[in-house]
């Protein structure tokens, strides 16, 4: 049978993709829960302007993240941290310590953003990326030094 998806589900396809399936999937699953239509000629032509639609969106949220990127490129941010002699960290920087530097720049970004792949606990200068859109990761610094 023949449906046309109403959203991406990552076994079968994306959103719009006309595809094939068992009968009882698509009357007892697929339908019923709206993830799918029939493929009529009425519903592909539906389908087909919906897709631009969804096409230009994207291309806006494209622009936006990039335009974020450039502002984001080359942003330093320090931040002081207590240490003990041998130049470690009592604790740690993580994820909501450069969240609140950057916002200190009036810079918003939300915690899943930034790719901070273990906590930093040394002193020193370090790239962070920060994934705005799927293909637009700027990196910032994030220098630590240690609080007076």
């Amino acid at each position: 049978m023949k449906v046309i998806l109403k959203e991406t589900i990552e076994s079968l396809g994306l959103i719009g993709n006309e595809v094939d399936v068992a009968k009882g999937y698509a009357r007892n699953f697929l339908l019923p829960q709206g993830k799918a239509v029939l493929a009529t000629p009425q519903s592909r032509s539906l389908f087909e302007h919906e897709r631009k639609k969804v096409e230009l969106q994207l291309a806006k949220e494209k622009q936006a993240a990039e335009e974020m990127a450039k502002r984001l490129e080359g942003v330093k941010v320090t931040i002081p941290a207590k240490v003990h002699e041998e130049d470690r960290l009592y604790g740690s920087v993580s994820v909501r310590e450069i969240i609140n530097a950057l916002a200190e720049q009036d810079i918003d970004v939300e915690k899943r953003m930034v790719l901070l792949i273990e906590p930093i606990k040394t002193l020193g200068t370090f790239q962070v990326p920060i994934r705005i859109y799927s293909e637009v990761e700027p990196e910032i610094t994030v220098e630590v030094v240690p609080a007076d």
